[in-house]
């Protein structure tokens, strides 16, 4: 598995396996390739966004970490990092979120977070069970919502 930078290049396939997720009901937010490109690719807040791909080059996952700003969508605190995960739903189980996790944890470093928070669904135990191992605690919940915070400074 290699970890790379996400690039305008993946936007389709990235595109494709939300679709996926979204048809299995592990997704709500919009998942079209305009909405890649915009929201993990050219996001003004993105600090990275890794895809960790197999041997064919076929992407596997995707993570992206963003700097919360003040008045931001998730009610994130401003100067923390907003992190989110996202699997191709047939390389569930194969390390890809852990090997992902390597390289936005060195992306924090540098630029300085102290702490990055998760909103999961309520509904994606996956998910929940997933940031709970990364080292990720509840903090919050709202609306269906339930928010991990992993403190950097520990």
């Amino acid at each position: 598995m290699k970890i790379r930078d996400a690039a305008k290049e993946d936007v389709a396939e990235m595109s494709a396996f939300l679709q996926q997720l979204a048809a299995l009901g592990k997704r709500t937010s919009r998942s079209d390739p305009a909405f890649v490109l915009s929201n993990y690719i050219n996001d003004p807040n993105k600090l990275q966004c890794a895809v960790a791909e197999d041997d064919d080059g076929t992407i596997l996952g995707f993570q992206s970490l963003k700097f919360a700003t003040e008045a931001n969508i998730h009610g994130v605190e401003p100067g923390w990092g907003i992190i989110g995960t996202h699997i191709r739903p047939d390389a569930a189980r194969r390390g890809v979120g852990r090997a992902l996790f390597v390289a936005t944890c060195e992306a924090a470093q540098r630029s300085g977070l102290t702490k990055i928070d998760a909103s999961i669904a309520a509904t994606n135990p996956e998910g929940l069970a997933y940031y709970e191992a990364m080292g990720f605690r509840s903090y919050r919940t709202s609306e269906g919502t339930i928010c991990k915070c992993l403190d950097l400074t520990s």
